[in-house]
């Protein structure tokens, strides 16, 4: 007879253990501040058969079922194992993990027409809350952040029974021992778009906890997923560049245990099929890479830019950041807008922190606000005939090509994306010159224009394929996915510059809020104070960039996330950008070395291409 378990409020909560076995060895117990976490979780409407978490201070009973590895819920029970032969095996859960494979090494948009069939089926049979889906942890996860990126509209609500099942199963070597549907789990709760979904912050913490003590144990040393659980938990998939993923998914296509079986939507491939598709096109995007980042070499020493001595060269991160994001051929234009606008836009800031006198910032500012009619006034320097040129040239150039696609003059536009940027950098200046310290509010509000990703973002909006009236522009969509992504990157850089940035005598949000607090607050605290607005401005981003809805096209939307991910790339563990060395071994990741294919792989290749 199963026996009710009760767990008391949480002032008096006892030690919740968690033992999870592999070959007999225990592997800890989780920390209690999860279990107190857990009852702090929201109500729910209740469901038959479904016992829910009521309000802290509550008793909660969930019924103990005797000998048994799943958890009844909804009425049913919610699959621990991969029943094999079963139809979750051979149709959802396999044409999910199909869309996954072909994602994850960056080949999906031949398959466009079959991803979407599958897709769609998967959604009706959410929405009908089809048993394959909600009765397994596994292919509910992935359904659930599979749909969600690709902009269908999933409630993360439907994972509640899942961290139900994980919290209150006596006995949980059945279930938590599945590595793939922790990972699965873990996975999704990384996808949060609100900080309404406190369940996923939940399914994240104990996943990744369980995740790490398999780690830990060395259960997972000799297995597939070893390398699979390490990446997942130490690169959430907003903290690295697709084109890397792609890498890392094609090298070790044989470890990672998913299998491309032949079904009605992809019934003429096979796994070799999709390694030789996968491998052929990236590294046949490898030798556009290489041409595009020698063009743009040589723009660099034709403008003069590599003669500036303040001016970082940061050409080869910039380009990594293109390359590794915006990595399809067709987007070349885009590629190198990005990359150009980049170089450009360091050089810029190192002139208005280091390299420039007041009256050289001021002279680049009026020339750039004449425009073509800056042959009226004079250069006040060298350097500034330098930088103007390099802007006026380069704007007029894209200006043209971007108004052919547009069949309208953005000319206009791009010169104001760069004048916002001059402006708001003036601004520090003049704190800087006259001591002056900001408010938080008065800081975050110029910062976000002074990182300097306007002139590198939004003309790149124009060369990736849909039209964009001018209403667009003004849209406050398109402003709000700018201040989003800006904000996100800017505290993301003060969080690791504020000790270099302190000693230039530059403010920066860290140092601000230590000084407003009176001495109160720590450099550490005010660190871990700005993580939250941090999360909020990426899970927000994220919500309108998977909006279905609004003015701004879903292709134009991704390039604000695609640099959002940059940011994070950069600045998630420290200050990678300012290292020379930090991410050199990705830029060759990406753009020169060969792939390398693990085990047979190499060998067994088919011609798929005469």
């Amino acid at each position: 007879m199963a026996k009710p378990v009760k767990l008391t409020a949480a002032g008096s909560l006892p030690l919740m253990k968690a033992c999870l076995s592999s070959g007999g060895r225990h592997l800890g117990s989780l920390p209690c501040g999860m279990a107190t976490m857990m009852l702090t979780q929201r109500g729910r409407a209740s469901r038959p058969g479904v016992n829910r978490v009521a309000q802290v201070h509550k008793t909660l009973e969930v019924e103990e079922p005797a000998n048994s590895s799943a958890k009844n819920f909804s009425g049913g029970i919610i699959s621990t194992q991969h029943n094999k032969g079963t139809s979750s095996e051979s149709t959802i859960r396999k044409q999910l993990q199909q869309v996954d494979v072909l994602q994850n090494m960056g080949i999906s948009r031949h398959f466009a027409a079959e991803i979407k069939c599958i897709l769609d089926m998967t959604y009706s049979c959410w929405l009908q809350r089809y048993e394959e889906i909600t009765l397994d942890v596994e292919t509910c996860a992935m359904a659930f952040r599979i749909l969600r990126m690709n902009g269908y509209n999933v409630s993360a609500d439907e994972l509640y029974d899942v961290a139900q099942a994980s919290w209150f199963h006596p006995s949980l070597e059945g279930y938590l021992s599945d590595t793939r549907s922790l990972l699965e789990l873990h996975k999704a709760s990384k996808v949060s778009i609100s900080e309404d979904e406190s369940i996923l912050d939940t399914i994240g913490s104990w996943s990744g906890w369980l995740l790490k003590e398999q780690l830990r144990s060395g259960a997972l040393q000799s297995t597939p997923l070893f390398r699979e659980v390490e990446h997942a938990l130490e690169c959430p998939f907003y903290t690295t560049l697709d084109r890397l993923d792609h890498r890392r998914n094609i090298e070790n296509f044989d470890a990672t245990g998913h299998q491309m079986l032949k079904t009605s939507y992809l019934s003429c491939y096979n796994n070799n099929d999709i390694l030789a598709l996968g491998v052929r096109d990236f590294s046949s995007s490898q030798f556009t890479y290489q041409e595009e980042l020698r063009h743009i070499d040589s723009w660099v020493k034709e403008s003069r830019l590599d003669q500036l001595p303040f001016a970082r060269q940061k050409l080869a991160y910039f380009y990594l950041s293109a390359a590794g994001t915006i990595f399809t051929p067709e987007l070349s234009d885009a590629r190198i807008l990005w990359a150009k606008n980049g170089v450009l836009t360091t050089v810029v800031d190192d002139f208005f922190d280091v390299g420039g006198s007041t009256e050289e910032l001021e002279n680049l500012v009026t020339l750039v606000e004449m425009w073509d009619e800056h042959h009226k006034i004079e250069f006040y320097s060298e350097h500034v005939e330098i930088v103007f040129s390099a802007i006026y040239t380069s704007v007029n150039e894209l200006g043209e090509k971007a108004s052919l696609l547009q069949d309208r003059d953005v000319t206009k536009h791009l010169v104001e994306i760069w004048l916002d940027l001059l402006r708001s950098m003036m601004t520090e200046v003049e704190w800087r010159t006259s001591s002056y310290v900001p408010t938080a509010e008065e800081y975050i509000t110029n910062a976000a224009l002074t990182f300097a990703l306007g002139p590198i973002v939004l003309p790149a909006l124009y060369f990736v394929g849909p039209k964009i009236p001018e209403s667009v522009v003004k849209d406050p969509e398109y402003n709000e996915l700018f201040r989003l992504m800006s904000t996100c990157g800017r505290l993301l850089n003060d969080a690791q510059t504020y000790e270099r940035e302190y000693k230039e005598g530059k403010v920066n949000i860290v140092s601000i809020l230590v000084h407003q607090s009176g001495g109160s607050m720590s450099i550490a605290d005010a660190r871990r104070e700005i993580q939250k607005p941090i999360d909020t401005c990426r899970r927000d981003l994220l919500r309108l960039v998977l909006s279905k809805e609004g003015a701004v096209p879903r292709p134009c939307k991704e390039l604000f996330w695609k640099m959002c991910k940059v940011c994070y790339f950069f600045y998630s563990r420290g200050d990678a950008f300012s290292s020379p060395e930090a991410k050199a071994r990705e830029v060759d990741a990406v753009v020169n070395l060969p792939l390398q294919l693990k085990g047979s792989n190499a060998n067994k290749l088919p011609v798929l291409w005469e």
